[in-house]
């Protein structure tokens, strides 16, 4: 079994290209491509959330894709935000082989709970890695 926290599975996600990137409560992240252009990193993140995190229905974050990872278990949502994405964890589902459809709104869900509440739990930048 694997025990690595979810930060640690998050990290192994994201190409280490991109340093500069914000996590929120419920495992969805923003990366930015160049965090020191931005005067308040946390505004312009909870910003961001604000704007593409809530779903609706029959809105453009209704829709999704499921990315597969090989670096770590798991998968991540990506939806219409650019750079935002949601970690989902094999043992947050109940099925052992859930299919795209499940993983995706469940991620969607996560995705929609940061939106509403958006609260950040970990700052990554270039500087702190």
């Amino acid at each position: 079994m694997n025990n690595l926290s979810i930060l640690e599975h998050i990290k192994l996600t994201i190409n280490p290209k991109f340093q500069d990137w914000i996590l929120f409560k419920n495992d969805t992240y923003i990366i930015f491509d160049d965090i020191t252009i931005v005067a308040n990193v946390q505004d312009e993140a909870i910003k961001l959330m604000k704007e593409f995190g809530p779903v609706f229905a029959g809105g453009s974050a209704g829709d999704f894709n499921v990315i597969h990872l090989n670096s770590t278990e798991g998968w991540l949502v990506s939806g219409h935000g650019y750079g935002m994405y949601t970690y989902v964890h094999p043992s947050e589902l109940d099925n052992e082989t859930p299919n795209d459809l499940e993983i995706g709104l469940y991620g969607r869900s996560k995705r929609n709970l940061d939106g509403e509440n958006p609260e950040i739990v970990h700052i990554n930048t270039s500087n702190n890695s």
